[in-house]
């Protein structure tokens, strides 16, 4: 089959939404003949994966509004705010170019891919031919309750985030999109209610995120129960709804001798979780390495005993893929995607009641995993199956091919 898919962040190498891209349309591409719409960012590093690895099946076209880039992997605060207008302009012209790229090429399934947030529009969707939409997510909202524990900034970036979404899904564009998929992929079930609402016929629940085999060989290396110190770690942008101060709080209080709390990351929270370590006299044992490189970070993951990955909404949690296929439990709460990886054979899902039960579960669970070697070792085992069974990239593109011939039977 002829695809076309829209895919504005896309690079091999990276995770998040251009990990997310890349890694669709060359699994993909292995079943069918695929024409990417990116942004020119991006075009460095795929072409030079390309000359590397040629993938006959797949080609892209590069396009940007007026000509003009913003580089997704290098989003500042300057650029971060303009990144969104960026990416509707370059839906109006990414339309036009696959109005006639569809006129020479008559392609057969139309598939948005990046980015995955369902109150991004898709105009693509106009296209007379059949539209898959995602899988996107964004549907999720912090939990009442913890509102208090959210510092003054991240008070005031979930309320304009609400007011933001609720924005979104008044968008014609967005509710078009919704109305004209034949097949709509919802991350998590938050977000696959939100797009029942929007008019979306055909709802499913389905992960954006995976692990390719090459990375998963990289990553399930023997698994190390009886590490020292007993070290645990959490990994993302240091914002208040990721959650690493009700972390730290548990760390805290489950006061392990000879423990370490290692913090990867950067953002505008830093200071205020520097500040909670002093607080709580828990400075000398956790470590603040700053950003890293995907390849250092991972390496630092397999040096820890568990991964605690406290979000408070997330639609994915790439992180809990990699910290699973390494054979380190995780615990997070029991909301968003990583309530979806996570199972109680991986790890603990700790429910989302109010903030001090969940530091308290923390605590309890940092606890249980540090004193028993076994049960690392076995959720640590079973973590890698799921990964290997349900999260390979070369399973999902299997999946997804076999959907597009479904869905080009049934018009």
């Amino acid at each position: 089959m002829k695809i076309l898919i829209s895919a504005y962040a896309c690079e091999p190498g990276q995770g998040s939404e251009p990990g997310v891209g890349w890694n669709v349309v060359r699994e993909v591409s292995k079943y069918h003949h695929v024409w990417v719409l990116t942004s020119h960012c991006h075009r460095p590093a795929i072409e030079t994966e390309l000359a590397r690895n040629p993938q006959s099946q797949l080609n892209f076209i590069y396009l940007d509004p007026f000509d003009f880039q913003i580089n997704w992997n290098h989003q500042g605060k300057h650029t971060q705010k303009w990144v969104y207008i960026h990416y509707y302009l370059w839906q109006i012209k990414a339309y036009f170019v696959s109005c006639s790229l569809h006129k020479k090429i008559k392609f057969d399934i139309l598939h948005h891919v990046t980015y995955v947030k369902y109150t991004s529009p898709c105009f693509l969707c106009l296209l007379p031919i059949p539209f898959i939409w995602g899988p996107v997510g964004g549907g999720e909202l912090i939990p009442s309750n913890f509102w208090q524990s959210l510092s003054l900034y991240g008070k005031v970036y979930e309320f304009f985030r609400s007011i933001a979404r609720s924005i979104g899904e008044y968008d014609p564009s967005v509710r078009l999109a919704a109305k004209r998929s034949v097949l709509a992929w919802a991350t998590t079930e938050e977000t696959a209610c939100r797009l029942r609402q929007l008019g979306a016929k055909n709802v499913q629940l389905y992960s954006q995120l995976g692990i390719s085999q090459e990375e998963f060989v990289s990553l399930s290396k023997d698994i190390k129960s009886n590490l020292s110190p007993v070290r645990f770690i959490s990994v993302g942008r240091l914002i208040s709804w990721k959650g690493f101060h009700l972390g730290l709080a548990a760390f805290a209080q489950a006061k392990l001798p000879n423990s370490e709390y290692w913090i990867i990351g950067e953002g505008c929270e830093k200071q205020n979780l520097e500040n909670i370590t002093q607080e709580l006299g828990i400075r000398k044992q956790v470590k603040f390495w700053g950003n890293l490189s995907r390849n250092e970070t991972l390496t630092k993951i397999a040096e820890c005993y568990t991964l605690i990955h406290p979000s408070l909404h997330d639609s994915g949690g790439l992180v809990c893929l990699e910290a699973m296929a390494a054979g380190i439990p995780v615990i997070c709460l029991n909301v968003g995607g990583p309530a979806v990886q996570v199972t109680e054979e991986t790890g603990f899902k700790i429910p989302a009641s109010t903030p001090e039960k969940v530091v308290n579960n923390i605590a309890q669970a940092m606890i249980c995993l540090a004193k028993d070697a076994d049960l690392r070792l076995r959720m640590g085992q079973a973590g890698q199956k799921r990964v290997r069974d349900i999260f390979s990239w070369e399973l999902k593109g299997s999946f997804m091919s076999q959907c597009y011939q479904d869905v080009g039977n049934q018009q």
